[in-house]
């Protein structure tokens, strides 16, 4: 595993908005891991980015200097000042060899979650991975990483209680907001149509809201979630022209910087002066400050859950130490897979070069003699090469594995 690398920027060393900061849309991230993995001679990457992470899981012999961490941030092209980058640099996590390996064992089941127990967290890294994937950016030994993460963190979820009642930054915001007096049936606008909005607004639905407008870039995505909401539904670009007012906004988006601006937030009020309720669970807020600031609002955001977040993590501590069972178990039962898949990968010409041996024989060496051969002589000896050569293919590679899984055994005991 001394090839497995993680930088990791976690809500443990980081402030949730500057979290923001290193966040790359959909749109560029092709482009720059493209950069990142000609330049830094990176064979395999997966990008990770939820509310409380953004991690880089990669492989390769690299050194994981302040030297290397700077270069890859810089490679990475962030929108930040160069002086916010070197902050960067005293807050980042880095992992290497099996403390990576163990690292995303505990991130995929929760255990390093801003809500320990959230189911969430392993659905973000499969689909981070996949995304990845289908680009181009990961290969077999990310693969098989991956492969047992999925499978060690429906063990966890399975055999522990860490996720029962599970309590996601969803359903905590959910929580805080049912907390405030609302009108009979608020009006809910839902700006931005991605999962956690699509989670948050079917709570509402769940509990009898049924009043809701969805916002969104892309029109059909809008549509798609009004129409699972009984609401109505228009293009973000169409959000300055809305007349028929608010009592909660829902916001969400991939957005870099804030799109809620005190000139925008006034059209959307229409003269109203009551307290409004707006939950903003995008990393960078999608809400300015100066909203916040300025009016009456209930404002309910990531950072604002973390009080509610520790103690959850307290209450679910005693399955704590079950479920890392669970991780080292899986860790014990993964290192010989990879090691024999290396044997696999290092030995899959074995076949072809003992088939180019054979046909070297048969069609130029003995040529001359198996012409000798009577018809019955020939199909004889047909048989024994070919029985041959499948034990020349399968024997070695059977010993192989075997001393690989023995060696495995010896440095886990």
């Amino acid at each position: 595993m001394k090839n497995l690398k993680v930088i990791a920027f976690t809500h443990k060393h980081v402030e949730l908005k500057d979290l923001g900061n290193l966040v790359v849309c959909n749109e560029e991230l092709e482009d720059r891991l493209v950069n990142l993995k000609t330049t830094l001679d990176i064979p395999e990457i997966f990008y990770i980015a939820t509310c409380n992470r953004v991690e880089f899981v990669f492989c390769g012999a690299h050194e994981l200097s302040d030297e290397f961490v700077a270069n890859f941030l810089q490679q990475m092209n962030f929108c930040v000042p160069a002086e916010r980058l070197q902050c960067y640099l005293g807050q980042v996590t880095r992992y290497t060899d099996m403390d990576a390996l163990n690292h995303l064992f505990r991130m995929s089941c929760s255990l390093e979650s801003l809500v320990v127990g959230e189911k969430e967290i392993l659905a973000q890294v499969r689909r981070a991975y996949e995304s990845c994937r289908a680009a181009g950016f990961t290969g077999d030994y990310l693969r098989l990483v991956m492969d047992r993460l999925v499978k060690t963190a429906k063990e966890v979820y399975t055999y522990t209680n860490i996720s029962r009642n599970p309590i996601s930054v969803v359903s905590l915001a959910y929580r805080k907001l049912k907390e405030t007096k609302l009108p009979a049936n608020p009006r809910v606008l839902v700006i931005g149509s991605g999962e956690t909005n699509q989670n948050l607004a079917k709570y509402l639905k769940k509990h009898q809201h049924s009043n809701f407008v969805v916002f969104n870039r892309t029109l059909k995505n809008a549509q798609r979630l009004a129409r699972e909401l009984n609401g109505e539904a228009y293009s973000l670009s169409e959000l300055a022209h809305y007349k028929k007012g608010f009592d909660v906004m829902i916001i969400c988006t991939g957005a870099p910087q804030a799109i809620i601006d005190v000139q925008l937030y006034k059209s959307l009020l229409q003269g109203e002066t009551d307290r409004k309720v707006i939950v903003d669970l995008a990393i960078p807020n999608d809400v300015d400050a100066e909203v916040v600031a300025q009016f009456p609002i209930q404002y309910i955001e990531v950072s604002s859950l973390q009080a509610i977040a520790e103690k959850n993590k307290q209450d679910r501590y005693a399955e704590l130490e079950s479920a890392d069972a669970i991780i080292q178990q899986n860790i014990r039962e993964f290192l010989p897979v990879v090691k024999q898949r290396r044997v696999e990968v290092a030995m899959r010409e074995v076949p072809q070069k003992i088939k180019e041996i054979r046909s070297l024989a048969v069609n130029e060496v003995f040529a001359q003699d198996l012409q000798n051969l009577d018809p019955q002589a020939r199909e004889v000896l047909d048989k024994v090469i070919s029985y041959m050569e499948k034990k020349y293919i399968k024997v070695p590679m059977v010993m192989a594995k075997e001393i690989l899984v023995q060696n495995s055994q010896t440095e886990i005991n």
